[in-house]
């Protein structure tokens, strides 16, 4: 079980690291001191910048989830 665990956390790990690399930047970071933030979007955001925001949550709610699963599999786990 624990091995089950650990290969979708290595799997959830991979796919939400490529999904928050393909957000687009928000602003007002270090990107911005450097003159990365020169466009800025008058408008609200496009629907497949939506379908990204909710897949990356709930990838990330996996991730979370297998966290907490492997963390108790390990704290209950016998000698």
């Amino acid at each position: 079980m624990i091995l089950l665990f650990t290969i979708l956390l290595v799997l959830t790990s991979s796919i939400l690291i490529l999904l928050v690399l393909l957000h687009k930047g928000r602003g007002g970071g270090l990107s911005d001191m450097f003159g990365g933030g020169v466009s800025s979007t008058l408008g609200g955001s496009s629907v497949a910048e939506r379908n990204l925001d909710r897949f990356t949550i709930g990838v990330g709610i996996i991730w979370f989830a297998c966290i907490i699963a492997l963390g108790l599999l390990m704290a209950y786990q016998g000698p």
